[in-house]
C-alpha cells in the first residue's frame, strides 16, 4: 500500500500512472472506511485497486487537463459495474472538458467528508481557470497549481500573475509543516516552498514571465 500519510486521515499516492507520470491520490478515513479518489489518470484501475476495501464516495479532479482524465472510461465502466458511485466533482470552469456532466460542482470553501474528517476545496487559478486544491488538516493534494521549486506551467504572463496570487494568498496561508501531494512528481511542504518562493521575490523578473517557472532559476 502507498500509504504517504497516516493521522486520523488517510493518503494513500499512486505514483506514475499514465505516460505523464501522474499521481493519483486516495484520501481515507480509517474508521468509517469512507474514501475520495482524487483525478482520474490513465491506469485509474491502480487506484481503484488501493482503495480496495474503501467505500468510495466519488472523485474529485483537480482540473481537466487531458493526463488529469484520461482514466474516464474506465472510471465510467467501474461505475457502471458498482465499484464506485459513478460520483465525480469539479470546478464549473473545468467542467466543459470532462468527458460528461460531473455529479456536483466544487466551489472554493466547499467542505466534503471523509467519516469526521473534513476537506476543503481551494479553487486555485493560474495553471487553469478551474484548478483546485484539497485541503486537510497536515495535508495539501495540490494538482498541477504547486509543485517542489515552482507553480504549474502556465500558457500566458496573467496565469502566471493568477498562480501566483493563488499560491501566495490560498496555500501559504497553511501552517509550514503541511505536506504538499502534487500532481505529477515528488512532494514537499508549504514551509520549504515559502522559503523558495521568497528568494524567487527578492528578484526582479520579466513582465511577460510564465510557462515553467522555477522559484529558485527564474
Amino acid at each position: 500500500m502507498a500509504l504517504i500519510y497516516d493521522d486520523h486521515f488517510q493518503v494513500y499516492k499512486v505514483a506514475g500512472m499514465g505516460p505523464f507520470n501522474n499521481n493519483g491520490y486516495v484520501l481515507a478515513d480509517p474508521g468509517s472506511r469512507e474514501c475520495y479518489l482524487v483525478d482520474a489518470p490513465a491506469e485509474f484501475g491502480r487506484l481503484l485497486e488501493e482503495a480496495r476495501g474503501f467505500h468510495i464516495k466519488g472523485v474529485l479532479i483537480t482540473h481537466t487537463h487531458p493526463d488529469h482524465i484520461a482514466g474516464h472510461p474506465e472510471l465510467k465502466r467501474a461505475a457502471q459495474g458498482g465499484l464506485l458511485g459513478g460520483v465525480v466533482g469539479v470546478h464549473a470552469a473545468a467542467a466543459p472538458r470532462l468527458p460528461e456532466q460531473p455529479s456536483f460542482h466544487l466551489g472554493h470553501g466547499d467542505l466534503l467528508h471523509i467519516g469526521q474528517t473534513p476537506i476543503r476545496v481551494l479553487h486555485t487559478p493560474g495553471h487553469t481557470a478551474g484548478s483546485i486544491c484539497l485541503a486537510l488538516d497536515g495535508c495539501l493534494i495540490s494538482g498541477d497549481t504547486l509543485f517542489p521549486g515552482g507553480p504549474g506551467y502556465t500558457q500566458s504572463p496573467n496565469g502566471f500573475q493568477q498562480v501566483v496570487k493563488s499560491i501566495t494568498e490560498h496555500l501559504y496561508g497553511l501552517d509550514d509543516e503541511v505536506l504538499v501531494l502534487p500532481g505529477h512528481g515528488a512532494d514537499t511542504t508549504v514551509g520549504e516552498s515559502k522559503r523558495e518562493y521568497a528568494d524567487f521575490a527578492a528578484k526582479s523578473h520579466p513582465s511577460d514571465l510564465h510557462g515553467a517557472v522555477h522559484w529558485l532559476t527564474s
